[in-house]
């Protein structure tokens, strides 16, 4: 029997890789998309199945984990939850609250509303992995951006209670802190950049599809560093 992932954020830098990931062992996966120019970044493929969504909509979200929950020869079984953006700005008395508040609903809401949604199913099938991207600055801040360390760092609280309630479910829940990973939209920002240190894509994506196999089964509630040599 095949197995079905939502890979949210799966048409950006870091969701490419995780997609093609699942797809290489053979899974069936889910992407939701925003617009026309991020769907048409990923390849067609016989086991992939894109759904355009909005991931800040409860209703919206229930259409994608319908779509994934809908194939009996493929149950869904992970929730790999990259949607999420940083934001740069001044020390936290020269932010608005407005600008705050923006990276919780950017970087931790799409994960709650996805999380919850998929939950019930994974239970009724037996257990299953979620996975959440966070980042290192959660653990290892710097200025200038403590909306998003915040949220990031929320990210990893959510985490540890999903994991915490849902393991007699069989529900492993765990978490990946990139560094800088090199996609072209971090290499335009960071003209540079030792990219050469830089975690790539590809190794972040094989981290992920480990933590969402039965290889790891003995794994939840981790904060797993990927930060490649920078």
């Amino acid at each position: 029997m095949g197995r079905t992932a939502i890979v949210t954020g799966g048409t950006g830098g870091l969701g490419q890789a995780v997609t093609a990931a699942f797809l290489e062992d053979g899974w069936r996966v889910v992407v939701p998309w925003v617009s026309e120019e991020e769907a048409a970044r990923l390849e067609p493929h016989e086991r992939l199945a894109l759904i355009r969504a909005d991931l800040g909509d409860e209703a919206s979200v229930a259409e994608v984990v319908a779509l994934a929950a809908g194939d009996q020869a493929a149950p869904l079984h992970s929730v790999v939850n990259l949607v999420g953006g940083f934001a740069q700005g001044g020390r936290i008395h020269e932010t608005p609250i407005e600008d705050f508040e923006a990276q919780f609903r950017l970087n931790l809401r799409p994960t709650y509303l996805v999380t919850a949604a998929a939950l019930p199913h994974l239970v009724a099938g037996g257990g299953g992995s979620v996975v959440c991207v966070s980042t290192r600055a959660a653990v290892r801040p710097g200025p200038g951006a403590a909306g998003y360390i915040a949220s990031k760092a929320a990210v990893l609280a959510f985490v540890d209670a999903a994991a915490v309630e849902y393991r007699n479910d069989n529900v492993r829940v765990n978490a990946v802190l990139p560094s800088i990973i090199d996609t072209p939209a971090n290499r335009a920002a960071n003209p540079d950049g030792a990219y050469e240190r830089w975690v790539r894509p590809e190794e972040i994506a094989r981290v992920i599809r480990f933590l969402c196999s039965d290889d790891a089964a003995p794994t939840s509630g981790a904060h797993v560093p990927v930060y490649g040599k920078a």
